[in-house]
């Protein structure tokens, strides 16, 4: 099939989970014989941190202006089997009205932010990306959290038919490499600076840190304040590209996984990175939030923190201990949580989703 995604970035992973989830869900549909086409507002900010160029199975479309790419995303829209709008998308309501004008294809909207847009919604704030009409007119809304956010979706924005479509990882991206010694940690943490993490990450990094001085301690991300609260044993690298992610992973003894506050209250939320830091062998240690058993098994696939004390105890296991449960969860990881997976999972729920009456598919879909 064809598919149009008008997206945030895939092209730049500065700042933002968007770029990693598409590269591995876009090679997969590709390996599967699908076409992409990425449409991507050309924004300086991401354009000084681009790194991915390439678009394997299809392209990505730049363009500075919406009304200057829109008659081309309409001839791409007429060919195409289905067509996606993001979250976080820059011209997300134009997009949408677009697709509706399109004379044949699914039409979908990918919430990757689910419990961020109905915290939005609840406080009365404007969500740029959605329409006046919500999610009423697309066939089929997908959603990067489960459990109680799709109902939501329903009540509150009106999506017909709702399904997940959780993260992933392309393990041939993501492996065990060779540990680098400027990357060594006993714990690790990977992200973007959030404010809505600051008190998890002081309680379970922060902490453990000021405890165990004889321990070193690293931070991967970009955004982080100077007011950040330092000690002399936590490192820190600013912003790591996706190919640096094994070698950062690998290199550490423990990594830690902190979830957004929307995300963690919402619960089903796993983060792309949790599945990253799995399929490169590390051992994990999360905060904890609704539904991660139905991904993990605590205690033999992943380590779960309440508090600075559960942090420091985690770093007291054993090796043994430790790379145990880091080779169960990375199993786990391959066996359902691959990009694959995932394309194969979209795949199903396209040929099972019907198109809105006046229009209909331009080919059959979902027949791999």
């Amino acid at each position: 099939m064809k598919l149009v995604i008008f997206g945030l970035t895939i092209s730049s992973s500065w700042g933002n989970g968007h770029a990693t989830l598409w590269r591995a869900l876009c090679r997969a549909l590709a390996s599967r014989g699908h076409r992409i086409i990425f449409f991507e507002h050309d924004r300086p900010y991401y354009a000084a941190h681009r790194d991915f160029f390439e678009l394997p199975g299809g392209r990505i479309e730049f363009y500075p202006d919406w009304n200057e790419i829109r008659a081309q995303a309409k001839r791409e829209l007429a060919g195409a089997d289905a067509a996606m709008v993001t979250s976080y998308c820059s011209d997300g309501a134009a997009a949408a009205d677009l697709l509706m004008e399109a004379p044949a294809g699914l039409n979908l909207f990918y919430d990757l932010d689910t419990p961020v847009t109905l915290a939005a919604l609840r406080e009365g704030v404007k969500v740029d990306y959605l329409g006046p009409r919500g999610l009423s007119d697309f066939d089929l809304v997908l959603s990067y959290t489960g459990g109680r956010a799709l109902e939501e979706l329903a009540s509150r924005l009106q999506a017909r038919r709702v399904a997940t479509l959780y993260g992933s990882v392309d393990p041939a991206m993501h492996c065990r490499v060779a540990a680098r010694p400027e990357l060594s940690a006993d714990l690790s943490y990977l992200g973007t600076y959030a404010a809505d993490r600051q008190t998890a990450l002081v309680e379970l990094f922060i902490e453990p840190a000021r405890r165990l001085r004889e321990r070193r301690f690293l931070i991967g991300g970009a955004q982080y304040p100077d007011t950040f609260p330092w000690t002399p044993n936590i490192f820190f690298l600013r912003h790591l590209e996706p190919a640096q992610h094994p070698a950062f992973f690998s290199s550490s003894r423990l990594t830690l996984n902190v979830t957004r506050a929307a995300m963690k209250a919402m619960g089903y939320c796993p983060s792309g990175r949790l599945f990253e830091a799995a399929a490169c062998g590390v051992p994990i240690l999360s905060d904890t939030w609704e539904g991660l058993d139905e991904f993990f098994t605590p205690g033999a696939e992943i380590l779960l923190a309440r508090s600075r004390e559960d942090a420091v105890a985690a770093l007291e296991l054993s090796d043994a201990e430790l790379r145990r449960m880091a080779d169960q969860a990375r199993q786990r990881v391959l066996d359902e949580h691959t990009a694959i997976h995932r394309a194969m999972e979209l795949e199903n729920l396209l040929a099972g989703t019907e198109v809105s009456a006046g229009r209909a598919l331009a080919t059959e879909v979902g027949g791999k």
